[in-house]
């Protein structure tokens, strides 16, 4: 005789479970927009720090055939780099070892490098994909 429990019981569970599935939405997709990457401060950065002096005008015209073209690079691949070499060599399963650029990077907090990796993902550059 608990039916009119029972199906009260299983609505307040159903309405309750779609509350937290949107408030679990919303959470996500807000944290996620209010931290987007910045490729304006990432222009700003790449010209605090002298990128150009290495990598080249646009950062596509590198001083050396040693250092890679960086623009149009895929900002997530260039995140991952920037935060190995701030890792160095004290960690061997994920570090870069370039001096150079881990003086560079060290001072940079992570949302830096994803606004850094932002600017530079932006670039118009000569990257070629293989089809």
């Amino acid at each position: 005789m608990n039916k009119p429990y029972t199906a009260v019981r299983a609505s307040l569970l159903k309405a309750a479970s779609a509350v937290s599935a949107a408030a679990a939405l919303t959470l996500a997709f807000g944290v996620q927009s209010a931290h987007a990457a910045d490729a304006s401060n990432g222009k700003v950065l790449a010209d605090s720090h002298n990128c150009a002096a290495c990598h080249g005008v646009n950062l596509n015209k590198p001083v050396s055939p040693d250092y890679p073209k960086l623009a149009g690079q895929h900002a997530d691949y260039i995140f991952w780099a920037l935060r190995q070499y701030q890792m160095g060599t004290g960690n061997v399963n994920f570090g870069r070892s370039n001096p150079i650029m881990q003086a560079q990077v060290q001072s940079l907090s992570e949302r830096d490098l994803k606004d850094l990796a932002a600017y530079v993902e932006s670039l118009k550059g000569d990257l070629v994909e293989k089809k």
